[in-house]
């Protein structure tokens, strides 16, 4: 570890991350690599928590969710880093850095702050759904459509862009229906680009799902008809989980799409409050298991650049101001002596 990396122990780190899903998890692994302390601080409640396996992550195609962040978990320990399980009240600034407030009245300060805490799917409010989601019941043809190809599927209109995912969900099958649910008939426009691919439009209000031998039969209609399926595609709305940001004076924008919220922030994930970035579903709603992990590990290596700017800064101010120096000589030594004291 370099210096000031050690001086980062004991309550204040390099950096903090808000998050341990695939986003933190690769920000904290490229950090530990690149000498810094890190802590992790997670709640334990990833969003594909109800998948029994991911998809279109190259070498851990259909790898459970839950095993990929064991591994990237004692990966990151293997580099000095480390968890604390809990959530994240709020955080503040705090000369340089960051005072994050944990749970418990704990706290934890860092030099840096990154925040990855994703979002959370909020369903439609139709009977048995919320029990199937991430089984049968599922969102993203390029995680799901391979396992429900050739099979009758449905995707309940949630929105503006309910045709669009429709038209997706073609690509795996020819037996596709629009359920409208509760929503307009589709534009001119639209109808034609349905009929063309040959996709059948149903409207009426969905009441419920039906199940059979623990598999989606069908979904229900208030006239009582019952629409056989085997899949369900619904497009969720993103709910950033955001808590800690906003005492830092940052809100969700709403997403172009309609899809719901994100973080704002630059291509590194640097939001407009100096020191604290995003990354994963909180800044891209759209982001898959893939695309967080990479998102992550580019707030990584921006977050130490910053870091090391600093670092030189502070050196080049020393080397020109001896009385900075032994300044900065004394405040060492007097960390190093509480630690050495258990201070």
């Amino acid at each position: 570890m370099t210096q000031e990396s050690q001086l980062g122990r004991g309550g204040r780190y390099d950096v903090v991350i808000v998050g341990g899903g695939p986003a933190g998890l690769s920000a904290a692994l490229m950090l530990g690599r690149a000498r810094r302390s890190v802590l992790v601080i997670d709640s334990g409640q990833p969003r594909n928590a109800p998948a029994a396996h991911m998809h279109g992550f190259l070498s851990r195609d259909g790898v459970a969710p839950g095993d990929l962040l064991e591994a990237g978990r004692q990966e990151v320990a293997g580099y000095g880093g480390e968890f604390r399980a809990g959530q994240a009240q709020s955080a503040a600034t705090d000369g340089n850095g960051f005072a994050v407030e944990l749970e418990a009245g704990h706290t934890v300060r860092a030099r840096r702050l990154l925040v990855t805490t994703g979002i959370v799917d909020e369903l439609p409010d139709i009977p048995g759904l919320r029990s199937r989601w991430g089984r049968d019941v599922v969102h993203c043809p390029y995680c799901h459509g391979w396992e429900v190809r050739d099979q009758p599927i449905g995707v309940l209109a949630t929105g503006a862009m309910s045709v669009h995912q429709a038209l997706l969900f073609r690509q795996w099958t020819d037996r596709l229906t629009l359920l409208l649910h509760t929503n307009p008939h589709p534009t001119g426009e639209e109808a034609d680009q349905l009929a063309a691919r040959e996709i059948a439009v149903v409207a009426g209000e969905v009441t419920g799902l039906e199940i059979a031998d623990d598999r989606l039969a069908g979904a229900r209609l208030r006239t009582g008809e019952l629409i056989p399926l085997r899949a369900l595609a619904v497009a969720p709305r993103a709910v950033p989980r955001a808590t800690v940001l906003a005492s830092l004076g940052l809100e969700p924008t709403g997403h172009p799409s309609g899809i719901g919220g994100y973080i704002a922030a630059d291509t590194t994930g640097l939001t407009p409050v100096p020191g604290v970035w995003v990354a994963g579903n909180l800044a891209n709603p759209a982001a898959n298991v893939l695309g967080s992990a990479a998102a992550g590990a580019v707030a990584a290596g921006a977050i130490n650049a910053d870091l090391i700017a600093e670092e030189t800064n502070r050196a080049v101010q020393a080397r020109n101001d001896p009385f900075s120096a032994a300044s900065e000589a004394r405040l060492c030594e007097q960390v190093m002596g509480d630690r050495r004291h258990g201070l």
